[in-house]
């Protein structure tokens, strides 16, 4: 099978011993585990991969005592553990590892940020070095294809997303069939698992109507109504599915002008190909009516991906106000803001007039399919 490089791994390997553990945060089959396999390769026999999913693995890595940890990894240079959210303890082990055993280098996974996170954060304090992994970006696609290539790609990327193994099939009933899987076997795993969440159906109808409501606002209040569920539960399940790297929100932007929107929220989801088969829709661009939606939620998505690798950190907003002037996508950074309007069909469209009249220190552009590869590929 091709063979895509991520641009984490050589960011990881720039961090290799150097005192402190790798995690490695990521939705699962995004490719976490062939990236910490491809690491350990290079160190033969000093290097060992453990797969905390096994009941085995967990019984010798639960007990927090240094000298039985050092006993069972000690042999290694370089260890590899592999989905450590389900250790129950697993800030803890990492805290003893890294303090007592700090020959040995390692590299932790997790396929939910929520319960990874709450289970490292304060333990880990100043111990480790965090990494999220994404579908591949156009960034890492750019190490192998050209621009032209990458323009004939669009279609199914908008159709089908850039999960590794649904990227790299080779034919369509093969890649609707992976996308299926990923959506039906792996999506719910984790955030079923987490405390409190029992019902399958709520999440699944709660992502359908997101999927349905690409683009738009979305009001909680409406989803609960629409769910039989309570607004504040609505909150909590779209930020787990946030948390479990399935969706991300973005807030409106105001400065509390007169005519802002600012408590309204939009949310994309970081893959398009699992909203599609949320609402079974891979139908060609021509047939659809939501190409616009979809290219603005790749164009978003994509240039999280591309700040994520360069490690920056804008904040990241929509802007509307109340008579229908609005704004894709606002990015502040350095006392800055960058308005960004995504349009899938070449046009000329004006800046609004209040965003350009209340925001002096601000820029607006157009991003098309002309110039999409600037704002989502490398920075020179």
């Amino acid at each position: 099978m091709q063979i895509i490089s991520r641009i984490a791994q050589k960011q990881i390997e720039d961090e290799l011993f150097k005192g402190k553990a790798i995690i490695i945060y990521g939705a699962r089959q995004v490719g976490k585990t062939t990236l910490a396999k491809q690491i350990i390769e290079k160190y033969g026999e000093e290097a060992s991969y453990f797969d905390c999913e096994l009941l085995s693995v967990r019984q010798n890595l639960e007990i927090p005592e240094a000298s039985r940890l050092k006993s069972y990894l000690g042999r290694y240079k370089l260890v590899v553990l592999d989905e450590m959210q389900k250790m129950s303890n697993a800030g803890t082990i990492l805290k003893i590892l890294v303090d007592h055993c700090p020959e040995i280098q390692i590299i932790a996974t997790g396929s939910s940020s929520f319960e990874m996170a709450n289970k490292t954060s304060e333990p880990m304090t100043g111990r480790a070095k965090r990494f999220t992994l994404y579908p591949f970006s156009i960034i890492e696609l750019e190490q192998e294809y050209n621009r032209f290539e990458i323009d004939g790609k669009l279609e199914n990327i908008m159709r089908f997303g850039t999960y590794p193994e649904v990227f790299l099939a080779e034919n369509e009933d093969s890649i609707k069939e992976k996308v299926d899987e990923i959506v039906s076997n792996y999506l719910y795993k984790d955030i079923l698992a987490f405390e409190g969440i029992n019902k399958s159906s709520v999440i699944e109808n709660l992502l359908k109507l997101l999927a349905l409501q690409l683009g738009r606002e979305v009001s909680y209040t409406e989803l609960a109504k629409n769910l039989g569920i309570s607004r504040l539960t609505v909150q909590k399940y779209i930020d787990i599915l946030e948390q479990s790297f399935i969706v991300f929100t973005l807030k409106a932007f105001s400065r509390n002008m007169r005519k802002e929107i600012s408590k309204s929220v939009k949310i994309y989801f970081y893959d398009l190909g699992i909203r599609n088969s949320l609402i079974q829709n891979f139908n060609l661009l021509s047939l659809r009516n939501d190409t616009g939606a979809l290219w603005e939620n790749l164009l978003i998505a994509e240039r999280i991906k591309r700040n994520s690798h360069q490690k920056l950190r804008p904040n990241k907003y929509f802007w509307r106000t109340y008579d229908q002037q609005e704004i894709d996508f606002i990015e502040e950074q350095n006392g800055k803001l960058f308005g960004y309007e995504m349009k899938w069909k070449k046009k000329q469209v004006k800046a609004p007039a209040e965003w350009l009249k209340n925001y002096e220190n601000s820029s607006f552009e157009i991003i098309n399919k002309e110039n999409y590869f600037e704002f989502v590929g490398r920075k020179d």
